[in-house]
């Protein structure tokens, strides 16, 4: 028989399940190790990616591709052809050095941080050899048998063997709003992808319930799979990649007019034409920042570990500069203002007294519901433990499973006499809504008005008093095979189960800090205002308006935008409501960041610039977030702002170096070329300066960080860039000026001392005023970092000692006289002290970047 991962399956919810069994040539007991191992290497991994060429390769070619050093690569290949060995070779050579060190830098970073996402990469349980086992879903293939739980993201398109109350969220795929039901069985084969009840796919997720299914499809042959270019959500451009896009423009058209200005200059002035196409392909690389992405992914993932250590798992990189860049955080209060340990105080009847009846019918409703694991639940069976009730989750019946309209949880169960029984457990007002009864001492009696406004003053003032509160109402029913929330009708209410989560104290500090860094906590939850309230009350945290979700509906785009960013407290508010608040909070300039853990939190997380999650939240969330956070406290994100902070500094400290001093290098070396009657630099020493100059910069990675980067978020600004480029640039060309004239009295008509004393003179500036410009203090009061400080000051000896080093002849350099290396060193010093001078009107100007906010409309 052929593989069934040689081809798609056709129509296959429409066959029978034995019929589907033998066409996937599995068995309802699932595979092998070794049959899935077999079947993986034919079907390939179950992901959506490209894996197909090893990592290590891609970043390899990924170094000669660049359009710069293609033109590098072509024209030493023409110098080849006109034997021109020597100078080909090294040029050659030094484009082979470049990309192997930054290759060597990107791979090592790029492997630590895959190691560090696999401690949270989502799973799934499948069955193999005879046993459930803990799997990573792109190790899936056709034929495993797959468990499903509510929260579970379904891994790939698969057949419903089994299924209890199971209901599946596939709006992504569909545009279905509420969840659809699943069950065996075999559908038409014309059915469309909302008919198919008999089926789950790729992408969607497990709402409530249980199932266990049979995969089908992986990959790019899943539903998901064949329209990913259209449906993929692909993660929003983040600050940081917007400011690089808009700086990368800037340099692009910067680099086009010199390169195309000096090589027409140069055809004109009829200089040789290997020579000339060269000098103008040295010129563009080293006018770009060639080094950036290697600087990038090691700074990336150098923050990557560092917030590994504190217990934050990075899963996307880039999102570590956004993380430094916050200013407001939006946070749930359950785990991170508040203990995170609910326990169930009392169960009351509905005037407030201990009843034992209203504790059994929860411990039911608990036990028995198959929704998504919650902490309210679990308080609610520990306290029936303690209390020596014991329910069977054999008498179930049916379910109506939690949805955030009604925001009620129903089961259908047997009790005592064999009658089934509705037992639902939901927020107050909303259970309200279903009661027309209410139990008292003396029987069942009608909701009247002035009963209903009993029940909420009740509610009102446990609340008030920190405690969640939930209603429980009863009604009995017939016994059928499916149940509706239009069951939940003339409901008798029983009673009131209260929940406390103690108040942090701890957390206040935590707040302190936060506010010190300039990041605005909000707190966003689902719980009723009086408990957000309070909870803000305990902890100190000053609230300056509060909205509720109500409130929240009767609010344009516009008008939320303007109050969102006053507002410290939203309460009340449902799982869509979120990702409006976090999209008004970003329209209004801010960078956002979001903790959820919840199944309904990854729109929020998506949409958020800095999505966090906890490692014990669902896969949804997990999935979404940027960030994993292995404890679930807020003292973990204050540190990692810090560590976002340090590596946004060092990062902006490079472009701004680099920048200014390739673009003083450049703009010099371009109006030489114009003017004297020779090219000031051949090619490979304009690729061997830049080469040198770029080592210590790999160590600007692991560079110590001044404190004003720290207590402020950062934001990008290329008018900020821009300025520091053509200070500085035009400084380091005024300084190339005197040195040309200098040179051209020491060396006369000498071409090769011209050329050596401005190679010296050019890296040394380079190598020097790169521990000036790396802080805004006087250089000697901020200490660099110890590779950056070692490699600058071994690069400085190379620099003095290449002329009479053997490799001297090789790149056309000769030995200097003591005079001309004393005043080439002198005038490199005199560069270094006048940056010293000027840089604080420039850094003065970081306040544009320090605590500023995203202007409105601007963001992705």
């Amino acid at each position: 028989m052929k593989s069934p991962t040689a081809n798609s399956v056709a129509s296959w919810w429409a066959l029978s399940e034995p019929d589907l069994l033998k066409v996937l040539d599995a068995t309802s007991v699932g595979l092998s190790t070794a049959e899935a191992a077999r079947r993986l290497t034919e079907a390939g991994p179950n992901t959506l990616s490209d894996r197909a060429t090893p990592v290590w390769l891609r970043l390899l070619v990924s170094r000669f591709t660049s359009p710069l050093v293609l033109i590098l690569i072509v024209a030493a290949g023409v110098s080849l052809a006109v034997r021109e060995w020597l100078d080909a070779w090294i040029v050659l050579g030094i484009v082979v050095l470049t990309a192997v060190l930054s290759f060597a830098q990107e791979y090592r970073a790029a492997a630590a941080v895959q190691a560090l996402r696999q401690r949270v990469a989502v799973s799934a349980q499948v069955l193999r050899d005879g046993g459930m086992q803990k799997l990573p879903v792109e190790s899936i293939v056709p034929g495993d048998i797959v468990e499903l739980s509510a929260g579970s993201l379904v891994p790939a398109d698969a057949r419903v063997l089994e299924a209890r109350d199971c209901y599946v969220s596939q709006a992504m795929l569909t545009g279905e709003a509420l969840p659809v039901a699943k069950q065996p069985g075999e559908c038409a084969g014309g059915a469309s992808l909302a008919q198919r009840d008999n089926s789950v796919f790729l992408g969607t997720s497990v709402r409530s319930g249980w199932a266990r299914v049979i995969v089908v499809e992986t990959g790019m042959r899943t539903v998901f799979g064949g329209i990913a270019e259209r449906l993929r959500r692909r993660p929003l451009e983040t600050e940081f990649e917007l400011g690089l896009r808009r700086l990368g423009n800037f340099l692009v058209r910067l680099m086009l007019t010199v390169v195309i200005v000096v090589l027409a200059a140069n055809i004109v002035l009829h200089r040789p034409m290997i020579d000339t196409l060269l000098f103008a392909a040295a010129l563009a690389v080293g006018l770009s920042p060639e080094l950036l992405p290697a600087i990038l992914t090691v700074t990336l993932s150098h923050g990557a570990r560092a917030l590994a250590r504190e217990g934050v798992i990075v899963k996307r990189l880039n999102a570590i500069e956004n993380l430094g860049s916050m200013d407001v955080l939006c946070t749930d209060k359950t785990g991170t203002l508040t203990h995170g340990v609910i326990a169930l105080d009392s169960a009351v009847d509905p005037v407030g007294g201990a009843s034992k009846e209203v504790l059994h019918f929860a411990t039911m409703n608990a036990v028995m519901q198959a929704g998504i694991h919650n902490a309210l639940d679990d308080a609610i069976k520990e306290r029936a433990a303690a209390d020596g009730i014991k329910v069977e989750a054999s008498g179930k019946i049916g379910e109506i499973p939690f949805d955030f309209q009604r925001r009620r949880l129903g089961i259908v169960a047997r009790v005592a006499g064999g009658e089934a029984v509705l037992v639902t457990k939901g927020a107050v007002p909303n259970m309200l809504e279903a009661c027309s009864r209410v139990s008292t001492a003396a029987g069942d009696a009608a909701m009247d008005d002035a009963r209903k406004e009993d029940a909420l003053a009740r509610f009102v003032a446990w609340s008030e008093q920190g405690y969640r509160v939930l209603a429980l109402a009863r009604r009995t029913v017939d016994v059928r095979d499916r149940y509706e929330a239009h069951d939940e009708i003339d409901m008798t209410l029983i009673g009131f189960l209260l929940f406390f989560d103690a108040p942090e104290p701890q957390v206040a500090a935590t707040l302190a800090g936060l506010q010190a860094l300039g990041v605005q906590v909000k707190i966003v939850t689902g719980d009723n205002r009086y408990v957000a309230r309070h909870v803000a009350r305990s902890i100190g945290m000053p609230v300056q308006e509060e909205m509720t979700g109500e409130t929240l509906r009767q609010l344009n785009n516009d008008a939320l935008w303007h109050r969102a960013s006053r507002t410290t407290l939203f309460a009340e508010i449902e799982p869509n409501q979120k990702e409006r608040i976090i999209t008004a909070l970003r329209h209004a300039g801010h960078v956002v960041g979001f903790l959820g853990d919840g199944i309904n939190d990854a729109p929020a997380l998506h949409a958020a610039d800095v999505g966090i999650s906890v490692d014990t939240a669902v896969d949804v969330a997990k999935d979404a977030a940027d960030f994993v956070l292995l404890r679930h406290d807020l003292d973990v994100i204050r540190k990692g702002i810090d560590e976002g902070r340090r590596t946004f500094a060092n990062t902006i400290k490079y472009i701004f170096i680099a920048t200014s001093g390739n673009f003083g290098n450049m703009l010099s070396m371009a109006a030489a070329s114009l003017f004297l009657p020779f090219l000031p630099l051949l090619a490979k020493q304009i690729l061997l300066n830049n080469f040198l100059g770029d080592v210590p910069s790999l160590g600007i990675a692991t560079d110590r960080v001044d404190d004003e980067w720290r207590n402020t978020p950062h934001r990008w600004d290329i008018g900020l860039i821009r300025r520091a480029m053509l200070t500085f640039g035009l400084t380091s060309s005024l300084f190339d000026l005197i040195t040309f004239v200098t040179l051209l009295s020491l060396a006369g008509t000498s071409e090769e001392t011209f050329r050596t004393g401005w190679f010296v003179e050019s890296l040394l500036t380079e190598l020097w005023v790169l521990l000036v410009l790396r802080t805004c203090r006087t250089f000697y009061r901020s200490r660099p970092g110890r590779i950056l400080l070692a490699t600058s000051l071994v690069m400085t000896f190379v620099a003095l000692a290449l002329p009479y080093s053997v490799a001297a002849s090789w790149f056309g350099f000769v030995a200097l006289s003591w005079t001309t290396i004393a005043t080439v060193t002198l005038i490199a010093l005199l560069f270094v002290a006048t940056c010293e001078a000027i840089k604080r009107p420039v850094y003065r100007h970081l306040a544009d970047i320090g605590g500023g906010r995203r202007p409105p409309g601007r963001h992705p």
